[in-house]
């Protein structure tokens, strides 16, 4: 803005991303191409107003970000209601890659007994492996380096709005929306317009 010689105070910048982040993350993740059925899945945490909270992540085995959640607990709920998320805007994948959390395999178990209630008769494969996760634990990198040098999240809402607002960005540099003639700057004007 100030290179275009436009002032406009921080706050207000915050107000934009706090009520048009979460519209942009929305159309992004209807838009977005279709992933790979192995995920790699882990949560990270961050802190809002002095207290941790946990950012849920999954990236499938090319890195393409598939889908992301706060929540405030981690436990096997926060888990489920990941995996339902993911799996509402993604294809049922064949495995799923975890780490040694007890949390996120509960939540794939109830996931997969759903799937089976609904007659589904796919069954979603849970891999416990450190070093296959190292995918997504690099990821988790980006965001941490970008919410590092703010000044700290002073709401749960600031903060779910601030982190759509970067993984929107990270999946148009990852070139996960298609549209290859158009620059990132300019796919991002028409995932907001």
């Amino acid at each position: 803005m100030a290179e275009r010689g436009v002032r406009v105070d921080h706050a207000t910048l915050i107000r934009w991303v706090v009520t048009y982040s979460p519209l942009i993350a929305a159309r992004a993740q209807s838009k977005k191409r279709p992933t790979l059925k192995s995920w790699r899945m882990d949560e990270t945490y961050l802190r809002v107003r002095g207290k941790w909270v946990y950012l849920y992540r999954a990236v499938d085995k090319a890195g393409n970000t598939l889908d992301f959640m706060r929540s405030e607990r981690r436990n096997g709920s926060a888990a489920t209601r990941f995996f339902a998320k993911a799996l509402s805007t993604n294809e049922i994948p064949d495995k799923i890659v975890i780490d040694k959390s007890g949390a996120n395999a509960a939540g794939i178990r109830e996931v997969n007994k759903i799937l089976k209630r609904f007659g589904c008769s796919a069954k979603i494969q849970t891999i416990r492996s450190k070093f296959l996760n190292n995918m997504i634990e690099w990821d988790h990198r980006f965001i941490k380096r970008r919410v590092r040098h703010m000044c700290g999240f002073k709401s749960f809402e600031a903060a779910s709005a601030t982190l759509d607002g970067i993984e929107i960005a990270k999946m148009i540099r990852k070139r996960q929306i298609p549209n290859a003639t158009t620059s990132g700057f300019r796919l991002f004007s028409e995932l907001a317009g």
